[in-house]
């Protein structure tokens, strides 16, 4: 083996001790699952603070263009909202309503889970490149990455209810950074390419977080939730300050 490919198959152990913060995130918010409108409310700030001070400037970084990334954002978000619509709106009965949902929770957590994917990949990216580079940005995923498995859970237990549902996709979410660091280590992905789907990724975000999320946290009033938010959106804030110093 090739100093090189040690380099990189050595990103794999990184990735699965970000899985294992994203399992664990998860884990808390299922165990929490009576207070679920409280986890929201953190999880709410954390969703919109990762999309304003992670992905996006990851994405004006590697697509250098930011009328691009700004298009690619508003386009994100205007596809979480007509898709959220088509499955929602359209039904009517209870029954059809509660299913709808289901489906809407289930995007959610594929936007999340691809995110926890592009994780992993940039861990193995990384890797290839040089280990103190791959150690930097595995200390920037792992800061995050516990969050990301309680907002899977949230997401999905706001839209649904279903604790079923919400292990699937925390199983899901978990594995997506181990795939990712394979690919990585494997493959050479194209930052250009990769700055695309990070705008597309915030969108979404921003529309999980500010449509879905909070407005579910904040129906009553609450000072608790309010700091709770509050706490999420400025520890993301902080995190990437350090991260990304």
């Amino acid at each position: 083996m090739t100093a090189l490919s040690a380099v990189t198959w050595s990103a794999r152990p990184f990735a699965v001790l970000a899985s294992v913060a994203t399992l664990a995130g998860g884990l808390l918010a299922l165990r929490l699952h009576r207070s679920i409108t409280t986890i929201i409310a953190l999880t709410g700030g954390v969703v919109v603070a990762v999309a304003l001070f992670d992905v996006l400037p990851a994405a004006l970084e590697n697509v250098g263009n930011p009328d691009t990334v700004v298009a690619l954002v508003g386009a994100g978000f205007l596809a979480f909202f007509l898709v959220e619509r088509v499955l929602v709106v359209h039904h009517r009965d209870a029954p059809d309503q509660a299913r709808a949902h289901q489906r809407v929770g289930a995007l959610g957590a594929l936007g999340l889970s691809a995110h926890s994917f592009v994780d992993g990949l940039g861990i193995g990216l990384a890797f290839g490149l040089d280990a103190t580079t791959g150690v930097l940005v595995f200390l920037a995923v792992i800061a995050h990455d516990f969050a990301d498995g309680m907002n899977t859970v949230s997401f999905i237990l706001s839209q649904s209810g279903d604790k079923r549902g919400a292990r699937r996709w925390l199983a899901v979410d978990a594995l997506a950074p181990i795939a990712g660091a394979v690919v990585g280590s494997l493959l050479t992905v194209s930052a250009f390419t990769l700055g695309h789907a990070l705008a597309v990724y915030a969108g979404f975000f921003l529309y999980m977080g500010g449509t879905d999320l909070l407005p579910e946290a904040h129906s009553h009033p609450s000072r608790g939730r309010v700091a709770l938010t509050v706490a999420g959106f400025l520890g993301v804030f902080a995190i990437t300050r350090v991260a990304h110093a």
